[in-house]
């Protein structure tokens, strides 16, 4: 009788052990406390960049619990490309997960080439880090090509670590900064961003790190 109940042990051990796993990653039973002026701060930052337009837009990121984002879109004035950027913050569980590779191959984009890390000089001498990887999307009349940057911070360096949900297991609270720019042309090659785009991904990533500090 005792041997027939054996495997059913087993079985509840391996749901539990998952669970405790699943809630310690998640930190769905601790308790959040978010540094409430850093996280207004990170929100309400408009990236200043001359003669640009700026207008908030409903974020499509995909979010899970405790977490928040916020997206807008940037159009200077005397050049040819839009930015969209969104700012992602909450407990690590949730802002860790669901980066581009996933959630926009989920929603129809194809990814053109494999993920790379950049690392980038800021003016500051400091550096951020980053993944990037190129997006198209077929439509009826048109191909939508986008180039895709993000990056994680817990103390204002911009990292872009291997699985960041391991990495950032035992922080309090993360943030994740997007930046997507129009892909340029070259082929089917990975072209290299005008300079213009390469300034205002530099200003991005700097003037976000400058907030959270």
């Amino acid at each position: 009788m005792l041997k027939s109940k054996i495997p059913l042990y087993v079985v509840v051990a391996l749901v539990l052990g998952a669970a405790v796993v699943h809630g310690a990653i998640t930190q769905r039973w601790s308790v959040f406390t978010p540094d409430a002026a850093r996280t207004d701060r990170m929100h309400a930052l408009r990236i200043s960049v001359p003669d640009c337009d700026v207008s908030d837009i409903e974020s499509d990121v995909p979010l899970k619990e405790r977490s928040v984002a916020t997206s807008r879109r940037y159009q200077p004035q005397d050049q040819e490309y839009v930015a969209l950027v969104s700012i992602i913050s909450g407990v690590p569980g949730a802002v860790s997960t669901h980066t581009p590779d996933v959630c926009y191959q989920a929603s129809g984009y194809r990814m053109m080439r494999g993920i790379k890390r950049e690392t980038v000089k800021l003016t500051n001498g400091e550096t951020a880090t980053f993944f990037v990887t190129d997006f198209e999307k077929k439509k009826e009349t048109t191909v939508e090509r986008l180039r895709i940057r993000w990056s994680w911070t817990t103390n204002g360096t911009w990292e872009a670590p291997d699985y960041a949900r391991f990495h950032y297991m035992k922080a309090a609270e993360l943030y994740k900064l997007y930046v997507a720019t129009p892909l340029p042309e070259a082929d089917g090659k990975a072209a290299e961003d005008p300079a213009a785009v390469q300034q205002f991904v530099r200003a991005a990533f700097e003037q976000y790190a400058a907030a959270f500090r």
